[in-house]
Order: structure tokens, then sequence, then C-alpha cells
């Protein structure tokens, strides 16, 4: 225990040279966190691998569980910085395993300069409480980065979305929705949900849904668009198809779709039209 309190000394004497040698060496071309110019971003990078040196050089006076418990507050940090999310995935996991070998070679070199003869066992065990510490914490920066990514993804899935297909407002009480292009469960239900909102929100009394710009749906697709029918309805908002493909029709038979209390048009001009609305075309 004396020579692992005094290993530790040694490597928490080195935390501010290792952070220098690493940011030096790193390879700035790979962009995102690594590639910043902004002083203050590298001055943020910097700071987060210093942190990591001081929590690092006192896992050889703690148990692993209590090592890894050190790491759990930096961890979480890092992997869901925006900054790091940005970063090529494989980048991040090199640079963890540069700052392995940067503490094998001082290990090596702790033992090298003591008086006292350092076993093969004990230089082993210090090299294996390294590689331990370091896969624990790449499994949990993997995990923790992995979730932090599919939350910007569905974020922005969902941005994205609810900008594809907004209520157009043509008058004061009637609105439009045009939907283009191929709509899968997982956009159906999103634009779907805002839908009824923004006609709720905006005291809509009309809704014309144009489909002319989507080529095909599935049944589920094609059920959730009758449900929005009949939420709209709930809510007081009569509802107008135009251009219904025969694809888009033949799907609505499957689903046995009664159309008796829907307006159907053949295109979107002429639903406006029969409704004394008009639109401009560039």
């Amino acid at each position: 225990m004396f020579k692992d309190k005094e290993l530790q000394d040694f490597l928490c004497e080195k935390s501010s040279q290792l952070t220098d040698e690493w940011y030096a060496t790193l390879d700035k071309s790979v962009g995102g966190v690594y590639g910043e110019s902004e002083p203050q971003a590298i001055e943020k990078l910097r700071r987060q691998n210093q942190e990591f040196h001081e929590i690092f050089c006192s896992i050889f006076s703690k148990s692993d569980a209590q090592g890894i418990e050190a790491f759990s507050e930096w961890v979480s940090r890092v992997a869901n910085d925006e900054a790091h999310l940005s970063t090529p995935f494989n980048a991040v996991i090199k640079e963890f395993f540069r700052t392995q070998k940067q503490y094998l070679q001082l290990i090596e070199e702790f033992a090298s300069i003591q008086e006292e003869h350092i076993s093969h066992e004990q230089l082993n065990m210090w090299n294996q409480a390294v590689v331990d510490t370091l896969n624990n914490v790449i499994l949990e920066f993997i995990d923790q980065n992995t979730k932090a990514a599919e939350r910007r993804l569905n974020a922005q899935q969902e941005m994205i979305v609810e900008m594809s297909a907004p209520v157009i407002m043509l008058t004061k009480d009637s609105g439009l929705l045009p939907l283009v292009g191929e709509i899968n469960t997982y956009r159906a239900k999103i634009v779907f949900e805002k839908v009824l909102q923004q006609c709720y929100e905006n005291s809509l009394e009309r809704l014309f849904i144009d489909l002319s710009g989507v080529p095909i749906i599935d049944t589920m697709v094609a059920h959730q668009i009758f449900q929005l029918i009949d939420g709209l309805n709930i809510i007081g908002v009569r509802t107008a198809i135009a251009g219904i493909s025969p694809e888009i029709a033949q799907t609505a038979i499957q689903l046995g779709v009664n159309f008796g209390e829907i307006d159907v048009y053949n295109k979107l001009e002429q639903a406006l039209k029969y409704s004394n609305l008009t639109i401009t075309k560039n």
C-alpha cells in the first residue's frame, strides 16, 4: 500500500504534464472537439483532460468499484457534451487508448527510478489496474454517449418533421396541411400530434390535407391519417382531403375507411375552389 501511495503521488504530480503532452500530440485534423480553434473551447477541452488525470491518479488508493464511481460524473459530462457528440466516435476512443499508453509509460518510469526493487507482480498489478479502469471508463462512455446521441437524433428528427409539415394558415379559420415525401409511422405520429395542437391553438374550423406529394403509404400510416381526421372532428375541425393516389385509395379501402363524412377532391385547387378559397402558384 505504501508503494501504491507513492505511485499515486508521482502520477498526480505529472497530471499537468500529461495534459500538455496529450494536447501537443493531439491529431486536430479529425475535427470535432479536437479541432477547435477558439481559446475558450481549447481551454475547456484541456480542463476536461486535466480533470480526468486528477481522478485517474487516485485509483491506486481505491477499490475497483470506488474508481468507477469516481469517474461516473466526469464520464456523464463528457459523454453528453455537445462538442464530443459532434466528434467522430472512433477519434474519441482513440484518445482514451492514447491516455492509457501515457499511464503505462509513467508506471514504467516510476518503477525504474525506485531505489527499492519493484517486483514484476507489483508492476503487472499496476498495469492491470490502468487497463481495467480505462476499459470500464470507455464502456461507460460508449453507453452514455450512445444514449445521448440517440436523444439528439430523435430531437433533430422531431424538429425536421415539425418543419416539414406545418399547418399553413389560408384564412383566419382555414388551414392547409401539405404532406410531401415518404411518411413513415414515426413521422406520421409526430406530425399528426402537432397538427391537432396547431389546429386547436389557431381555432381552425377547416383543414385541407393535401396528399398529392405522398407517393405511397402503408396501412399503419393510413390508419393514423384517419385517426387524425377523427381527432380533428372531435375538436370541431372539418376536414377535406385532396390528391389521393390510386395506391393510397386501395390502402384506405383495405382498411374499410368510410369517406361519407369526409370531403374528398381530386386536386387541392378543386378543394379550395369549392370552398371559395384560392391559392397562387409561383
